[in-house]
């Protein structure tokens, strides 16, 4: 690729993200801060790590607090009265606090951690549409979600279907990949908004950013609705959180759920955000300590949310992880994250767009568009682009990314994915154009 190249898609990606006013993030500043960056392969080869939609690299302050949290702090949660407890508490109730400002919640009781998002939204559906809850969910219901959704957002309600009787419908996938709320831009399904969510409708489950197309879905127009008809609407945001300012009061969803892994935290810690109200009118969802107010041999009575979504030790180290990750986002700031996810994904769609053969699923702009972009190349197995340009040090992703129906829906059985993030510079994606072309001349 030639230094020309280069400085045309540099202008491009600048000229197509609607926040390039704002200042570019130093890239290698923040690569610094992520000692795996620094990592060589055989032949000096430097990792390019483009997998973040799978999973995020992790700073060395949030890997420094996790440490610390071990070495200096370590004890259960809630449960002690000696200096370690208390400061154990302290921190993990501190990353509670951090997370919900990072949302904009209004209190921190509206904060449940979770072991991570898929966690979240089986808890949300089990709790929303138990029997007993006061949803009460009953044959005839109808529970809304997309073709889009990654299999943590369809297989939880299918199984309350199941338990329930209750009916699943779902929004399409127009051509150029985004939801298809009028019900004729091309998708099978052939209904819109107002068609597929109606007085029957008890809940709505939709991905805030696609993790294969990277679309960013207009929740706020689809919770409008679904608060029109008395609907609950659940937002999966594990994608939208880590890339974009999120409001929960301003976005409109009754329940978020997300994980600390892809924003660069640990791994073992998601979190469900909820309305109190709403969370303090739905059932628990596991028994055991801390979940409870009181207990007698014949019943109990439960504690609060959000601790009574809370049973058991949770996860506190991953939760002071959490924080930390937070914290160095917060460093950031929010707006220059965005403006550089969309920056990045400009230059990588035009980059990409120069390689014969490869067809990108999803919108071909970075308007309304998160960092994840999949793509397929003719005549060659989205693995064997995987596994070529991992010889080469490129680390992406292949295969169907936990989201079946969507690839059925592009006619593919999957697809390689590239997520760029904070720390992905121009250089890594010219390296990824480099490395693809490559991969054609060993296929051809």
């Amino acid at each position: 690729m030639t230094q020309q190249d280069t400085a045309n898609r540099a202008a491009s990606g600048t000229a197509s993200g609607s926040q390039a006013v704002l200042p570019a993030l130093d890239v290698e500043t923040v690569k610094a801060d992520f000692p795996i960056l620094t990592r060589d392969f055989a032949d000096d080869q430097r990792l390019i790590y483009l997998d973040s939609a799978n999973t995020s690299q992790k700073p060395r302050q949030v890997i420094q607090a996790i440490t610390e949290h071990y070495e200096l702090h370590n004890a259960n949660v809630a449960r002690a009265v000696h200096r370690l407890g208390e400061e154990s508490t302290a921190a993990f109730e501190q990353a509670r606090q951090l997370v919900a400002a990072f949302i904009g919640a209004q209190r921190p009781e509206e904060v449940v951690f979770t072991k991570n998002a898929s966690e979240a939204l089986n808890l949300v559906a089990r709790v929303l549409c138990d029997e007993h809850g006061s949803m009460g969910v009953k044959p005839g219901d109808e529970i809304v979600v997309s073709q889009m959704e990654h299999h943590s957002n369809l297989v939880p309600w299918q199984l309350i279907l199941e338990r329930t009787g209750a009916r699943l419908r779902w929004f399409g996938i127009t051509d150029e990949g985004r939801l298809d709320l009028d019900g004729d831009q091309g998708s099978a399904v052939g209904a819109g908004l107002d068609d597929l969510i109606t007085e029957r409708t008890k809940v709505v489950s939709l991905t805030w950013v696609s993790n294969v197309l990277g679309t960013v879905n207009p929740i706020q127009r689809i919770a409008q609705r679904a608060h029109e008809v008395g609907a609950v609407l659940v937002v999966d945001a594990s994608q939208a959180v880590p890339q974009m300012p999120v409001d929960v009061a301003e976005l409109g969803a009754d329940l978020i759920a997300f994980t600390g892994h892809k924003m660069l935290g640990p791994t073992g810690v998601g979190v469900l955000w909820g309305r109190y109200d709403l969370l303090a009118a739905l059932p628990p969802f596991l028994g055991g300590g801390e979940m409870i107010e009181d207990v007698q041999m014949e019943m109990s009575t439960y504690a609060p949310p959000p601790h009574r979504f809370e049973a058991g030790t949770p996860p506190i180290a991953q939760a002071v992880g959490l924080g930390a990750a937070v914290q160095y986002l917060n460093g950031l700031g929010m707006a220059e994250v965005r403006a550089h996810e969309q920056r990045i994904t400009a230059y990588t769609l035009d980059a990409l767009s120069s390689v014969t053969g490869l067809h990108i699923l999803g919108p071909a702009t970075a308007v309304d568009r998160g960092g994840a972009i999949a793509f397929t190349l003719d005549g060659v197995h989205p693995h064997d682009v995987a596994q070529v340009l991992d010889s080469l040090g490129v680390a992406v992703r292949a295969g169907h990314h936990c989201a079946k129906p969507l690839h059925h829906r592009f006619g593919v059985q999957a697809s390689t994915r590239v997520s760029p993030y904070l720390y992905s510079g121009t250089e890594d994606i010219d390296a990824l154009v480099d490395g693809l072309e490559y991969v054609k001349s060993v296929f051809g």
